[in-house]
């Protein structure tokens, strides 16, 4: 396989709409949507996301545009992505991709399979007492028993709705930033993000390296902005995911 690009996080803790305001938000294209996460229904019943702890991520999106369904393992190692899986592809209405994240906290290795959706399709199978798992469609299905074959589950509960808000290409010193605000149960979350590509002629050690000032620059970025980044371990996803499970418990 050849380099991947890195995905570079960085969690924000506080006030979101003041470091929105801070991070000069108001210059990027704005997108809002719902999200919901699927889990095994009969784990969410005893308060358990069994899913997540296989790193198995089923994420629905709706609103913005189209709507689309994605199953991503995370974290993944290349060993485990076989066959037509052990590449990223392109091939409407699907997009695979395979990618290294990269957090103030840790680093991993994650693949995703999208499927877009006409504007709507998918809201039927987030509604109570829907199973999302009706919307996966066969090459996710085939992306899962070739590439997670431990994790099984029967039958699936969304949880949700997330409320997010995107703003694409926001210019930070010389870095285009992508930032996701995050809300649900109570918590607020925003992160800033960029993607790192591997240049023609890179060697491992040269790309890296490329990752690593980047990475140091966006937290520069959002520090000099009187912005607070987050001392948590656990992803947005971990925190909202688990957080939602709690919350169906009561």
């Amino acid at each position: 396989m050849d380099l991947l690009p890195v995905e570079i996080k960085v969690n924000i803790e506080g006030d979101v709409a003041g470091a929105l305001s801070a991070l000069a938000a108001s210059r990027g294209s704005l997108m809002t949507r719902r999200i919901w996460f699927a889990e095994d229904r009969e784990g969410v019943a005893q308060g358990k996301v069994p899913l997540l702890d296989g790193g198995v991520i089923i994420r629905l999106r709706t609103g913005g545009g189209s709507d689309d369904l994605v199953v991503k393992l995370r974290p993944s190692t290349r060993e485990q992505l076989v066959g037509r899986f052990s590449a990223p592809f392109e091939v409407e209405p699907f997009t695979y991709k395979i990618e290294e994240d990269w957090s103030r906290h840790g680093r991993v290795l994650a693949a995703s399979l999208v499927h877009s959706h006409p504007p709507g399709a998918l809201a039927a199978v987030v509604e109570p007492g829907a199973d999302p798992a009706t919307s996966i469609d066969q090459l996710q299905d085939q992306f899962l028993h070739a590439c997670a074959r431990d994790v099984r589950f029967n039958g699936l509960v969304a949880l949700g709705p997330i409320s997010s808000t995107k703003v694409d290409g926001v210019s930070l010193d010389d870095l285009e930033v992508d930032l996701e605000a995050w809300s649900a149960v109570g918590l607020d979350f925003l992160e800033a993000s960029i993607r790192v590509k591997p240049k023609a002629g890179d060697d491992e050690r040269e790309f890296k390296e490329r990752a690593e000032r980047k990475q140091r620059k966006l937290e520069e970025a959002v520090l000099e902005r009187g912005v607070t980044l987050s001392e948590v371990h656990d992803s947005k996803t971990h925190r909202v995911l688990t957080a939602l499970v709690a919350g169906a418990q009561g």
